[in-house]
């Protein structure tokens, strides 16, 4: 295997301010107008910066030729590769400007990855860290590299080699990689880190991170958003690994019938969670909604209420007495370190609504202290959801393939999440593109049952377009969750 170099900008500061996946977008963009025209003009770049995602909903092409004449007083210029980036640099600042600026970059489940907004959340850095310290401390490898200093590069510089991404992968995921495939050794050449890195992004798809913009090069260079923003969402797929009715089924005790029962299953683990605490405050009294981890949760009062119904033994009323919302969080963290939750965030990141740390503290409470009890009703449909040993590896395989080629919806289960006919609609785009009619699909949250019915039936036609052996098989068949029919024609 050859050494990937990627795209080189001989201005630094420009080359930062682009992911390698960007800059090789970028450059493909330039040669093919330079390879057409002869030259590349700054003419020619309203309509090729029009065709682009990024500014498609921004800006119409006569507004790109206004703000590249502000920069440029003939159009018939021509442009070397760098005055090409720099000009997408500046329609991207006004882009974000246009848009209200640069979409929250703390996001869990899709963390910062654009090049918008590269701010380091210092405090979410040292939480991370810590988190790396406890869980890889015994790691025959990484423990010679431990505990990593918050305070200083360290974690980016360890990041480098591709093993922490893996180690971290295998930790929230056990058994996700072959730890076998990993090279682990001081010093990596360069084909060796791009293995590992190879392997880590890849894995981290098929988990569930989004990985968007991200090359095995960002990766070597320790880009410290695009770190960041991996290990946070490696570290929440942790911490909500036991959402889910096979893992806690008590968690029916959520939901009032069957139709609620669907819609439980259909939900992400960090959805689950708000309703679970929901469940809970309007337990104990809490009248608002929490809806986020960020805004609702930043005075603490839902904290109070929440420990107080759980562990009243340790927490009690005695935060709800307390009107400042600094000395609230203080109070609910030391009252949550009693029931062994580690300590993910500090009061002020309470008080400052930091969703993911917010998110992390809330995971660790539910860990330690559901409050939850089984319900002998309930609990015969969660073991219904049991499947035999090979059910469930071939489950995991293709859920785990299905992760990993990219499409918009994360699947946790392959049984369940199919149902609705939209995933398997966006794997057969994949596998044959422009196969789906995308007018005539329904996008889920789905309430009428016969537009599922409808979504599956297109599956089936364009199963047998593909030659599948569909024989007998209908859209109501896949509705229905018949797992050996998904396993024996689909899968």
């Amino acid at each position: 295997m050859s050494s990937f170099v990627g795209v080189l900008v001989s201005d630094q500061w420009l080359q930062s301010q682009f992911t390698q996946v960007e800059l090789r977008t970028l450059k493909s963009k330039y040669v093919s107008e330079r390879t057409q025209s002869g030259r590349v003009i700054v003419g020619n770049l309203p309509p090729i910066f029009k065709k682009l995602k990024a500014f498609a909903e921004f800006f119409t092409e006569d507004e790109i030729k206004a703000v590249l004449e502000e920069s440029y007083q003939n159009m018939d210029d021509e442009i070397d590769f760098e005055s090409f980036l720099r000009a997408h640099l500046n329609l991207q600042t006004r882009a974000a400007a246009k848009g209200g600026g640069s979409k929250s970059s703390s996001s869990f489940l899709k963390a910062a990855t654009t090049t918008v907004h590269h701010a380091i959340n210092e405090s979410e850095k040292a939480s991370y860290v810590a988190h790396i310290n406890s869980y890889l401390a015994e790691d025959k490898f990484m423990k010679q590299f431990l505990p990593i200093d918050p305070s200083t590069n360290a974690l980016f510089d360890l990041a480098k080699d591709g093993v922490l991404l893996c180690k971290l992968i295998n930790v929230a995921v056990p058994g996700t990689i072959d730890e076998r495939a990993i090279n682990t050794k001081r010093d990596l050449n360069p084909w060796e880190r791009n293995e590992n890195h190879t392997l880590g992004l890849n894995s981290a798809k098929a988990i569930g991170c989004t990985v968007v913009n991200i090359g095995t090069q960002d990766m070597v260079e320790g880009r410290p958003y695009l770190v960041l923003g991996l290990i946070s969402q490696i570290i929440k797929i942790q911490l909500l690994a036991d959402l889910n009715l096979k893992k806690t089924p008590q968690l029916l005790e959520l939901v009032e019938d069957d139709k609620d029962v669907e819609e439980l299953i259909s939900l992400p683990p960090d959805k689950v969670l708000l309703k679970w605490m929901n469940f809970h405050l309007k337990k104990a009294g809490y009248e608002k909604q929490v809806t986020n981890f960020s805004s609702d949760v930043k005075d603490g009062e839902a904290y109070a209420y929440l420990l107080n119904a759980l562990a009243p033994e340790t927490a009690g009323p005695s935060a709800l007495t307390i009107s400042d919302p600094t000395e609230r969080a203080n109070m609910v963290l030391e009252q949550a370190e009693r029931l062994d939750c580690k300590r993910y965030l500090t009061p002020k990141d309470i008080v400052e609504g930091s969703p993911n740390l917010n998110l992390a503290f809330v995971a660790q409470i539910f860990q330690h202290r559901n409050g939850l009890t089984v319900d002998t009703n309930k609990m015969s449909f969660a073991e219904m959801m049991t499947d035999d040993a090979q059910t469930s590896r071939e489950e995991r395989c293709f859920r785990l393939w299905i992760n990993s080629l990219g499409i918009a919806t994360y699947v946790n289960n392959v049984f369940e999440d199919v149902r609705n006919g939209w995933v398997l609609l966006e794997v057969l785009d994949k596998v044959s593109p422009g196969s789906v009619n995308w007018k005539q699909a329904t996008k889920p949250p789905i309430k009428m049952p016969f537009r599922k019915v409808e979504n599956c039936n297109q599956v089936i036609k364009i199963g047998k377009d593909l030659n599948f052996s569909l024989v007998n098989v209908a859209g109501n068949d896949i509705v229905q969750g018949n797992k050996k029919l998904l396993l024996g024609k689909f899968l």
